[in-house]
């Protein structure tokens, strides 16, 4: 399987099915998908929702990612590593706020949004106490950015206004979602 995309930096972007050529250096794919994230590249999100094959690579993502944010409890004094919640994205984006061309499912939405997580490698850097929250927070905003590119692409919008609310939008439900559910088992029972 070959892809060509646009170029990248002003070389283009070659896909092979393990490898990716940028100009003269070949990178492995995975490589060359992680840091198209990390620099918000929508063709590298574009890449990742339309080959089939990458589930895996998302997967080990958000692990890297979970390691890195343990690594970067440790500034805080805090143990395990939050989760994210993607469903409410999901029923939102190919749903009620679908535009005509959104043609998505939830494979394609998860993998990219998986990759979407890459900047949340850098969140073990918190574990330096004196640099933790410029990087909670810069590490965020990040994330955050990737998220709106990598659903914008998944889900075809050609408004990025419309990915920054379906984000949003998901992030408020699956807060209130966490929130009711810390109430819940947070109460005495007598």
């Amino acid at each position: 399987m070959t892809i060509d995309d646009e170029p990248i930096g002003g070389k283009s972007l070659r896909v092979d099915a393990g490898t990716a050529s940028a100009g003269n250096g070949i990178v492995p794919l995975f490589f060359m998908r992680f840091l198209g994230a990390l620099v918000l590249d929508r063709t590298a999100y574009e890449n990742v929702e339309a080959d089939r094959h990458s589930a895996m690579q998302s997967v080990v993502v958000v692990m890297a990612v979970c390691v890195a944010g343990g690594v970067g409890a440790v500034g805080f004094g805090l143990t395990g590593v939050a989760g994210f919640v993607t469903g409410a994205i999901v029923a939102l984006g190919t749903g009620p706020l679908a535009e005509p061309q959104t043609k998505s499912d939830l494979r394609e939405l998860l993998r990219v949004l998986g990759f979407a997580a890459a900047p949340g490698v850098f969140i073990s850097l918190a574990a330096m106490p004196a640099a933790a929250p410029t990087v909670l927070v810069v590490v965020a905003a990040w994330m955050i950015a990737a998220a709106v590119i990598a659903v914008r692409q998944a889900l075809d919008y050609r408004s990025t206004a419309r990915a920054v609310a379906v984000c949003v939008t998901g992030a408020a439900l699956s807060f209130g979602m966490m929130s009711a559910m810390a109430l819940i088992f947070s109460q005495r029972v007598s």
